[in-house]
């Protein structure tokens, strides 16, 4: 990952130990998934500075709207000041887009 250099050194909590049964336990991992399309309504929120963003191709994959092939009734929100955790940095914003979008598929 680019954002976190190689010789950065593990948090104390987390061992070589731990990261190597990690690795083994995902690397290759199939989740049997054939057809990944997402086929309820979604909604994404994103803060502008979400680290994620800087993933290779990750911003023009969402902005785009290629992801949108996979998940094609997406509704995209982008957080001026937010970032990975807009949850906690605006709790409320975030309440409120989330009862804004279930409203819209309430059923009376």
């Amino acid at each position: 990952m680019d954002l976190v250099p190689l010789s950065a050194p593990l948090p104390p909590w987390f061992s070589d130990e731990d990261l190597q049964a990690y690795a083994s336990l995902t690397l290759g991992m199939d989740c049997g998934i054939r057809d990944p399309k997402v086929t309820a309504p979604s909604l994404l929120v994103m803060g502008e500075k979400d680290y994620v963003l800087k993933f290779a191709g990750m911003e023009d994959y969402i902005r785009s709207g290629a992801v949108k092939q996979f998940v094609p009734d997406l509704e995209i929100v982008f957080l001026e000041d937010g970032n990975h955790f807009s949850q906690e940095k605006v709790p409320e914003k975030i309440n409120e887009l989330i009862i804004g979008f279930l409203d819209k598929y309430k059923k009376n």
